[in-house]
């Protein structure tokens, strides 16, 4: 990638980044937004026959309310706060202290304190909390469905939770499918959100690959992207995959005190939960130099992006899970081993559905669905051979359309690795 390639797009990067200042003016409906999510949920349960659903992963409580606290925090101590939802009803039940951070949202009817059913919470007390705990969500459940042996869909609670609502009467399902159909297709207003949070992410990325030189570390490195995602009101990096040289190959080695060596690689996946909490999720893969990319490193560079461009082109409408993975780009055999576990996957405030796999690995891991406008799929790549000193990451994020794809991730590739 040229030097004066990126500081001639670095303006319009920054002026689509400054969607997510301010929650009142930056040209997205909010409140819009929130409706069309809500729906989606509600949609969902009643396709799949669900009556409430109590959701307690912090990032499902957000899409179907657009409150948050404590996303990180929520997710370890889960459940800290949780969200009751029926066809009519949003009860929140929030962490100690923080009933009032849900005020202004017209997604929530109410906001009671949560009780929290955790044995770091209740100590020995733990099955008489859970107890309590289910029988008074059951009776609420009722009241608000007239229905004793209402379809509950759950996530993420402690299992004495689980099994006291079963002893209440009520018919427990897993919410997960009818809240991952809900999140997968995304309103044209959502997609501002995305683009914003790629933007932003963008610009990070621009520094970060500003600030690339042999002699410091990749946490050094990688706190360069924290920043920027921060500073601009992102909320957090989801994983730690910023990898130079041997760490590269094979791929999932977290960012570490490892130093950059001169003409190194350096692997690059953001997976950034940022502006709004949507996922701004692409890849790239740099050169440390200062010499030029050696004919091993480009001929890694090339074929990953090969892939990737070859399966984002090949990408349509109505096109089965199935179909794509008999169509996707073959793997040479030498970077078989080390492939990617996946081809693509869904995209939103996290990853999320739908998965889809390789052709060698969709007989066993594979399933069936079909691709609709208003999903957002990553295309991924990694290309290193087993036993191979380096290997590269690329990956691009894509909106479904009516008439095939959109681009969402437009941060360059690299010219020196491309020649």
């Amino acid at each position: 990638m040229a030097e004066l390639d990126w500081h001639a797009d670095r303006s319009d990067l920054d002026g689509l980044a400054q969607l997510d200042r301010s929650p009142d003016d930056d040209g997205i409906d909010h409140v819009a937004v929130r409706a069309y999510r809500q729906s989606r949920v509600r949609q969902k349960m009643e396709e799949y026959g669900v009556d409430a659903v109590i959701l307690s992963d912090p990032v499902n409580i957000r899409y179907a309310t657009g409150t948050r606290n404590m996303q990180v925090f929520s997710m370890r101590n889960a459940p800290s706060r949780y969200l009751l939802l029926t066809q009519d009803r949003s009860i929140l039940f929030e962490f100690t202290g923080c009933l009032h951070l849900a005020d202004g949202f017209e997604t929530v009817d109410e906001v009671r304190p949560a009780k929290t059913a955790s044995f770091v919470a209740a100590g020995p007390m733990i099955a008489e909390r859970e107890r309590l705990w289910g029988a008074e969500m059951a009776d609420l459940i009722h009241e608000l469905t007239g229905n004793k042996h209402a379809t509950v869909g759950l996530e993420r609670l402690n299992a004495g939770s689980k099994f006291a609502l079963k002893d209440a009467g009520l018919k427990i399902v897993d919410a997960q499918q009818p809240v991952e159909m809900a999140r997968a297709i995304k309103s044209p207003e959502e997609m501002k959100c995305v683009i914003a949070s790629l933007r932003a992410t963008e610009i990070g990325v621009g520094k970060l690959r500003e600030a690339i030189r042999p002699g410091l570390t990749e946490a050094e490195l990688w706190s360069v992207l924290h920043k920027s995602v921060i500073e601009q009101n992102g909320d957090y990096v989801e994983t730690r995959l910023l990898n130079a040289g041997e760490r590269t190959n094979p791929w999932f080695q977290e960012t570490s005190a490892s130093v950059i060596g001169a003409n190194d690689l350096i692997a690059l996946d953001t997976d950034v939960v940022g502006c709004h909490g949507y996922y701004a999720d692409f890849s790239r893969t740099f050169h440390a130099g200062p010499d030029q990319p050696s004919a091993a490193q480009r001929e890694l560079y090339k074929v990953a992006y090969e892939q990737v461009h070859h399966n984002m082109d090949i990408l349509f409408p109505g096109m089965t899970f199935r179909e794509y993975a008999d169509k996707a780009w073959d793997i040479p055999e030498k970077f078989y081993a080390n492939r990617y576990y996946l081809s693509a996957h869904g995209v939103g405030m996290t990853g999320e559905y739908p998965y889809l796999y390789h052709h060698g690995d969709f007989p066993d891991a594979g399933y069936d669905g079909v691709l609709e406008p208003g999903m957002t799929l990553c295309v991924e790549s990694f290309i290193g051979a087993d036993g191979g000193r380096e290997g590269v990451k690329l990956e691009q994020q894509v909106l479904i359309t009516a008439n095939g794809i959109e681009l969402l991730s437009k941060f360059p590739f690299e010219d020196e690795l491309l020649a």
